[in-house]
């Protein structure tokens, strides 16, 4: 399961995802992105990760297609950090291209991997 919430502040709009990070809530994230990301005037857009608790590959594709289209991610702990950081690295090389052989992350109930 997947929660999405929408906060509207003065200064960001902030996708804030809570959860697993897989499909069929890969395609329901892409969703709501193009409805926040397609609306005029809107500030700055953040996708915000501290809560997400599985990424699979499909949900690393889907967050480096938003990278690509000026997505900016709050996360918290050093693996959640570390994909964004490789996947900002690997968009540099071909950024429509999907990320191949990646590794899901998982943390358990403890915030380990």
């Amino acid at each position: 399961m997947l929660k999405i919430s929408v906060i509207d502040r003065r200064t960001e709009r902030r996708l804030v995802l809570e959860g697993k990070l897989i499909a069929p809530w890969v395609a329901e994230l892409r969703t709501v992105w193009q409805d926040a990301n397609g609306q005029v005037g809107v500030p700055a857009l953040v996708v915000d990760l501290r809560n997400v608790t599985v990424i699979s590959q499909e949900g690393e594709n889907a967050l480096s297609e938003l990278m690509g289209d000026g997505a900016k991610f709050r996360c918290s702990g050093v693996l959640i950090r570390n994909l964004i950081h490789e996947l900002a690295r690997r968009r540099k090389g071909n950024p429509r291209e999907p990320i191949q052989g990646a590794h899901p992350y998982k943390r358990d109930d403890r915030g380990e991997k």
